[in-house]
């Protein structure tokens, strides 16, 4: 029975140890993806879209979409292009492009999700296996082995702090990544808003 629990402790250790990687690797990664759409160069192309799209000033439009790369300026490129095919449920089909793009951005989200919710479990059953360990020895070893056992379970509570010192900051990333998210879907609802009612207005335009 303690071989196996020797053997969990371990394999504890090593779990957390692999989820930390894991977490940081996640983290870098969408760091860098979303880079592009955080700051003030992100923030101006928007502006830039919003305003070309209100005044009706769709070749300043299409000449951000051409010279910048970023989100907001291809989603517009994109709404621009349906509009001129003159697509069908155009709503629709915006609608669709901005979950492709959000599902881009959220992906690998929810390995993150899932590391901040479980790592202090991972570590507190490390913990509890540490602490089966200690006091079997304290009932072999007898008073005698006090100080062995208080050994015992000061390593076995590392456990627990290696699963909250994973889970804090995991779980820290994993918001702000979301709030990010939120604020870009938020941006290319009002772009494809605006496209509509830029639509709305040059189709009623035709017909006069």
């Amino acid at each position: 029975m303690m071989v196996l629990v020797d053997y969990g402790e371990t394999v504890i250790f090593i779990t957390l140890a692999a989820a930390s990687v894991i977490a940081l690797g996640v983290c870098l990664d969408r760091y860098f993806l979303m880079r592009p759409y955080a700051g003030k160069k992100s923030a101006g192309i928007y502006r830039m879209v919003i305003d070309g799209i209100r005044s009706c000033d769709i070749d300043r439009v299409r000449s951000i979409s051409a010279d910048e790369d970023s989100i907001y300026a291809r989603f517009a490129a994109y709404c621009l292009l349906k509009i001129e095919e003159r697509k069908a449920g155009l709503d629709e089909i915006m609608a669709s492009r901005m979950l492709e793009e959000e599902s881009l951005l959220e992906k690998r989200l929810p390995v993150l999700n899932t590391l901040g919710n479980n790592a202090p479990f991972i570590g507190l059953l490390g913990t509890v296996l540490g602490v089966i360990k200690a006091f079997h020895g304290l009932g072999t070893l007898g008073n005698t082995g006090a100080e062995v056992v208080m050994r015992g379970i000061s390593t076995a509570l590392l456990a627990t702090a290696a699963g909250l010192f994973i889970a804090v900051p995991v779980v820290m990333f994993n918001n702000f990544f979301m709030a990010r998210i939120q604020e870009v879907m938020k941006n290319l609802l009002i772009i494809s808003k605006e496209m509509s009612a830029f639509a709305a207005h040059a189709s009623a335009k035709k017909k006069k």
